[in-house]
């Protein structure tokens, strides 16, 4: 399916305010950007850079006053969601070097306190992409989806025993669960043709079969329609966009994916 994307934000800057941003949707083997449109106003010189997780990432010093910036693209996607039932685990010593990152407990994914329930929730699974997927069901089943819910960061282990979340902790639970088993596992942050209400989305994909397989807890079926920003180990580090020094108010957020013809 083709899908347009985009994000724009606006901003009330008191102080000149350095920011990083992290708004260019990734093309890869799950979707393809054919069309990107980037605009900062006022104008002011912007740097890209890659990060170690591959993202595109600009940096700038936003001025004072009303500072505005408007992203858009246009994306070929898959219409499903990859799946692969009995794709086996890797052994660790066969993982790339540049999957091994994705097995370390991380800020909000405190993997090694979740060894004994990762092992009851795949009991009965094969190694590797069944294992992951019946990650997937129990936290669909066990956690209360709150896309509205709070704001607040925290970690697996806290909203494990809070019992509700919102997509990203959907996503680092997950993560932390699959970590725990040493499945290699990161977040991913973007867009999701459909969802309710609209907003930037947060899922996480799993290492399994040297290929990585996308998971969604918080929606009740497989599907399409997904285009990724941004990669990382968890929230920390897949934030659209950071501030530094007093905080600039965000007078608007306007996320919106809309099906294109062609």
């Amino acid at each position: 399916m083709w899908l347009k994307t985009s994000c724009d934000l606006m901003f009330d800057i008191q102080v000149p305010t350095p920011f990083i941003l992290m708004l260019r949707p990734r093309s890869g083997a799950a979707h393809w950007i054919a069309r990107e449109e980037y605009k900062i106003i006022p104008g002011v010189p912007a740097f890209e850079f890659t990060d170690p997780h591959g993202n595109l990432c600009q940096r700038l010093i936003a001025p004072i006053g009303i500072f505005g910036v408007y992203t858009s693209a246009e994306v070929k996607t898959r219409d499903f969601m990859e799946q692969a039932p009995g794709a086996p685990y890797v052994e660790v010593g066969s993982l790339p070097d540049n999957v091994l990152n994705y097995l370390l407990p991380s800020r909000y994914c405190e993997s090694e306190r979740f060894g004994q329930l990762a092992t009851e929730i795949t009991s009965s699974t094969l190694p590797g992409y069944d294992q992951v997927k019946a990650i997937e069901n129990w936290v669909r089943n066990n956690i209360q989806f709150e896309p509205c819910g709070s704001d607040s960061f925290l970690s697996a282990g806290e909203i494990n025993e809070r019992g509700w979340g919102v997509c990203r902790d959907f996503a680092h639970l997950g993560i932390a669960l699959c970590r725990s088993l040493s499945i290699p596992a990161r977040m991913v942050v973007g867009y999701l043709y459909g969802l309710q209400p609209m907003a930037l989305h947060a899922w996480f994909e799993a290492y399994v079969a040297g290929h990585w397989y996308a998971f969604d807890a918080t929606q009740p079926q497989p599907a399409g329609g997904y285009v990724a920003i941004g990669y990382g180990r968890d929230a920390a580090d897949v934030a659209v966009y950071n501030q530094f020094g007093p905080p600039a108010t965000v007078l608007s957020q306007n996320i919106s994916v809309q099906l294109m013809e062609k």
